[in-house]
């Protein structure tokens, strides 16, 4: 696949792709942003349909204690909490509203756009704050992000 081949972007690694159904991707804040001291992983899950349905994509986030960091064989990751950045179209349990990842998909798009994707959110993000229904829509929400129906409305952040 693609950032086996071909690299990641800048500010990302890739962590973990044993095998073609999960990968695990290290992703630091963009510098200059409100971000910029910090580090995520994001949890890529192909289907057998892949490249035709977008892969499930989520911030990985470990309960508060956890010593599975983030199930990665890298040194510097394990042994850590995760969470999801604090940010307007992403949930405090990971799940991520981007049309890319939903209606907005294409089978020419690939996990370096989604990268390049995420990373344009968090630098575009100019204050820290949750989606208002956060807590309704984690205490609500399906495993899958992917089962979720989602509604694009604001694009501006």
């Amino acid at each position: 696949m693609e950032l086996q081949n071909g690299g990641c972007p800048t500010g990302c690694s890739l962590l973990q792709a044993d095998n073609l159904t999960e990968w695990k991707i290290l992703m630091s804040g963009p510098p200059d942003t409100l971000y910029a001291d910090e580090s995520f992983v994001l949890r890529f899950r192909f289907s057998s349909q892949y490249p035709i349905e977008s892969p499930e994509v989520v911030f990985l986030v470990t309960p508060p204690g956890s010593q599975q960091g983030a199930g990665c064989s890298k040194d510097a990751v394990e042994n850590r909490e995760w969470k999801a950045p604090v940010h307007p179209h992403i949930y405090s349990n990971g799940h991520i509203c981007a049309s890319i990842l939903s209606t907005g998909w294409s089978p020419v798009l690939n996990c370096f756009a989604i990268c390049l994707t995420m990373q344009s959110m968090l630098a575009s993000c100019k204050k820290k704050e949750r989606p208002a229904d956060n807590d309704r829509y984690v205490r609500n929400a399906p495993i899958s992000p992917k089962h979720t129906r989602w509604d694009f409305h604001d694009d501006t952040v």
